[in-house]
């Protein structure tokens, strides 16, 4: 393949230099009969003072945001710091503060296991029956509707 590649290089600047050439395919055909694809390579018109105007022959340095030149480059300059800026600094702070499910949830088990060890050690139930102390629990009086 890259055998081809290299000889496609040197062959193609002749076919370009002569404008009026002949394509002729010369694959294998898959019958006896065969037939030959010619195509043809014709100049393009020439629409002179008709048509669009490329940028590129009024500024060289077109980015594509303005045809003013001066505006093209400052608008380009602006696009290209917001775009990166928010990309980089939005989308990391994004992914910064994103939830650590799973590394989070190894944590949690890993606590847990230790939890019910110590608890386990010293002969206390894993949960308890009040999971608030009872004394801190401020209830309002039954008169209170």
């Amino acid at each position: 393949m890259l055998s081809r590649l290299s000889r496609l290089g040197l062959a193609l600047p002749r076919s370009v230099s002569v404008l009026s050439t002949r394509f002729v395919s010369q694959s294998k055909a898959d019958s006896a009969i065969s037939s030959t694809a010619v195509t043809e390579m014709y100049e393009p018109v020439n629409q002179s003072g008709h048509g669009e105007v490329s940028p590129f022959s009024k500024n060289p340095d077109f980015h594509g945001f303005s045809t003013d030149p001066e505006e093209d480059v400052r608008n380009m300059k602006m696009g290209f710091f917001l775009g990166i800026s928010v990309a980089l600094v939005i989308g990391g702070t994004f992914i910064h503060y994103l939830p650590d499910h799973g590394y989070m949830r190894k944590w949690a088990r890993r606590e847990a296991e230790r939890l019910i060890l110590l608890r386990e050690k010293d002969g206390l139930p894993l949960i308890e029956e009040n999971y608030y102390d009872v004394s801190k629990i401020i209830l309002p009086s039954s008169n209170e509707d």
